[in-house]
This record gives structure tokens, sequence and C-alpha cells, in this order.
């Protein structure tokens, strides 16, 4: 796993402690130092289930900091493209060609964490981006990320698309929720209305 920092939002720096307002003052910093303390670990893959999960968390989530992690699958013999190539035969590539499929698919992956860091800090998240590599399967690749990272919070979405952007199956939030040992906010693919930014006049 590696990190990459692809942008970075602010957050508003809080009033100090022994500014104007006293005691009510001083709990309302605690409060905001509290917050801007905890960091988030969103699971991004590109879907619309995917950006729903950060506008989500963006909207109800305490947490300013954000790291928005891709996971994706090196290596031209991973399941999804031996069973589409070859019926579930094992398909012989040359290692110049791996290495090829390898490039792009890290490049695809860059790209789509670069749009989650994007959205992430239009939502007013203080936001980086990592990718890491999805070795064995992704939900555990999610969950070691929470740990490199030191996460407070681990958030997904459920039913991503297909391909490599079945990075957000329900499958992958069921097992990262029951494995791993941070809390997980999982948000669901369907929703009765959308979160909207909050405006300040």
């Amino acid at each position: 796993m590696y990190d990459s920092p692809m942008a970075a939002g602010s957050s508003p720096s809080p009033t100090g402690p022994h500014g104007p307002g006293g005691a009510d003052q001083r709990e309302k910093t605690q409060h905001e130092n509290s917050r801007t303390g905890q960091t988030l670990l969103i699971a991004y893959d590109g879907s619309p289930n995917a950006d729903r999960a950060i506008r989500y968390a963006a909207r109800f989530l305490q947490a300013r900091v954000a790291h928005v992690v891709t996971a994706w699958e090196p290596g031209a013999m991973s399941a999804p493209r031996v069973s589409s190539l070859a019926a579930g035969m094992q398909p012989y590539l040359d290692t110049r060609a791996e290495i090829e499929v390898d490039e792009a698919l890290e490049r695809e992956a860059t790209e789509t964490n670069a749009r989650g860091v994007a959205l992430a800090t239009e939502w007013g998240l203080d936001a980086t981006g990592t990718l890491v590599e999805a070795d064995s399967t992704v939900w555990s690749a999610l969950i070691a990320a929470a740990d490199s990272l030191d996460a407070d919070l681990l958030v997904t979405g459920t039913r991503g698309a297909t391909g490599f952007k079945a990075l957000l199956r329900s499958s992958v939030a069921e097992r990262v929720l029951k494995h791993c040992h941070r809390p997980v906010f999982i948000v669901p693919a369907k929703c009765e209305s959308e979160p909207r930014p909050e405006i300040t006049v």
C-alpha cells in the first residue's frame, strides 16, 4: 500500500481557547478540536454509490479530515479478467503484457481516486488520496488501509458497478462491517433523499 496525495482542502481555524467567550467559547473550541482531530477513511471506486457515500459522510459526520481510498487489483491474472478472457481457463500472458495491464489499471485507479478527492474537497472535507493494492480481497485491503492510516471511521457505499469499479459491492461492505474492528458507516445504494451542502449566509 502506498499513499498518493491527490488534493487537499482546508478547514477553518477554530477560535483560540483563551479568546473571547470565556468558558462557553473554550467548550465550543474543544468540541471543534475533537471534530478536526477525527479522520475518516472513505472507500471510493468512482461509482454513483461511492459519490453518495462521500456526500453523506461530509454532510452528517463530524470529522473533517478524510482519506479517500481506492483499491485496485494488480496482475493480469485476477479472477474477473481470467473469467472474462478465457471462460474460467488460465490464459498465457507474458510478463510485458502483465506489466502493461498493471500500469493501465493503476492509472485508472489514480484517476478515479483523484475524482473522489475532488468531490470530498468540494463538500468541505480536508481530503487526501490513497491507492491500495488488493492482493487478496478488496475488503481486507480497505481494513488494512484503515489500520495503516489509523482512521477513526470507515465509510463505504454498497452495490458498486461491475468490472474494475466493483469495489464497493454489498458483499464487500458486509465483510468490512463483519471484520473491521473500527466503526463503519455504510450508505446504501437506495436512499430516500440526497444530502445537500450547507449554505452559510
